[in-house]
């Protein structure tokens, strides 16, 4: 089964906030990172992207025929999706585990294991 692994920032430090980021340690830091390439490593890992803030989006409605946009969505921080990669697992549980490997799930955020629909 794949699975898309949608990380929720949260008010977890990253690099893009250098005054969080500054809050951990160089330890700290080296372990975000090499806990990320561990995991873009995994097999059955497919790697994803960081995504941009919220606020740099445009939303795109269509009424009556016509593109409507507007700037954002403006969400709560806890809400913020900050990137994503793909899991090709035997399971479930297996997603569950890799998600809980995701600095951001321990860190302040969260981690949506979201199963994707083959048509």
């Amino acid at each position: 089964m794949k699975y898309m692994l949608l990380i929720h920032q949260g008010d977890t430090p990253t690099p893009h906030d250098p005054e969080a980021w500054a809050r951990l340690s160089e330890d700290e830091q080296k372990a975000v990172y090499s806990d990320y390439q561990a995991i873009n490593q995994t097999p059955g890992v497919t790697p994803g992207l960081g995504l941009d803030a919220p606020e740099t989006a445009t939303t795109v409605r269509v009424e009556d025929g016509k593109a409507l946009t507007t700037d954002g969505p403006f969400v709560a921080v806890k809400e913020a999706l900050g990137g994503y990669f793909f899991f090709e697992a035997d399971d479930l549980d297996s997603a569950i585990e890799l998600a809980a490997r995701v600095p951001a799930a321990r860190m302040g955020g969260a981690v949506e294991v979201r199963p994707i629909q083959e048509w």
